[in-house]
């Protein structure tokens, strides 16, 4: 599996860029959507092979032409869910909660024994704003549990779509936290989050925790909605 180095003097500086040692393949399921598409871009701007998925190649082709249009590092291609995971070594799940087993399971041939990043998000919305969905466990806990041989982690949850589709060069000012229960799965995650920040993400701690950082994100959406933004999250005193 490789990895992308980066050097940095302390942890709030951003690191720089010194060289990718191995190019990934990472399948964005849901790539057609703002968050997947957006994620989609910044892991082919960092010089990774991107294949977006969707239910249908027809529909993710366009999307991952528009990607390489932007002028990318990396080679976009679209498929349809499957195709798309089979060709992987990471796949991003990028889709709704509503379906979300039911597809995860109707891909778990291709999930098998493969890191499997959840930045899904269990919310309900009302005349009152967003909401987290009281859930017996987290989209990305029930991923886990429907493929046991993935190496299931939680991550990007709390990124905005309109930032990672932004020509910004990184979104410095955030942090993207992972958990998961997979030391190796975790470590890649947390390296794969400077394609985005340009530093590497915080651990976060067992999978478990991701019920928790799942419906953080109707917090952001409030936060966004009050002061006309696009919040993320940091972490001091690292």
């Amino acid at each position: 599996m490789g990895s992308i180095h980066t050097h940095c003097r302390i942890r709030h500086h951003i690191c720089v860029y010194l060289d990718i040692v191995t190019e990934l393949t990472i399948a964005v399921v849901g790539g057609t959507g703002p968050q997947g598409k957006g994620l989609a871009y910044r892991f082919a701007k960092a010089g990774h092979t991107v294949v977006i998925g969707s239910r249908s190649a027809d529909r993710a082709i366009p999307v991952a032409q528009e990607i390489a249009d932007r002028g990318v590092n990396g080679r976009v291609t679209g498929a349809d869910n499957a195709a798309a995971c089979a060709e992987a070594q990471i796949v991003l799940l990028a889709i709704p909660f509503d379906g979300h087993d039911e597809l995860v399971a109707a891909l778990a041939e291709q999930l098998a024994n493969k890191i499997v990043i959840s930045c899904v998000n269990p919310l309900g919305f009302d005349k009152h704003g967003p909401y987290g969905l009281d859930v017996e466990q987290s989209a990305a806990e029930s991923a886990a549990q429907i493929v046991p041989t993935a190496k299931v982690t939680g991550a990007f949850h709390h990124v905005a779509a309109a930032s990672l589709w932004s020509e910004e060069d990184n979104l410095s000012h955030e942090d993207v936290l992972v958990c998961g229960d997979d030391a190796d799965a975790v470590a890649t995650v947390v390296e794969l989050a400077a394609t985005v920040t340009g530093k590497p993400g915080v651990k976060a701690g067992a999978l478990r925790l991701a019920r928790q950082l799942e419906p953080l994100t109707a917090v952001l959406i409030s936060i966004n909605k009050a002061y006309k933004t696009r919040s993320g999250i940091a972490i001091s005193g690292l």
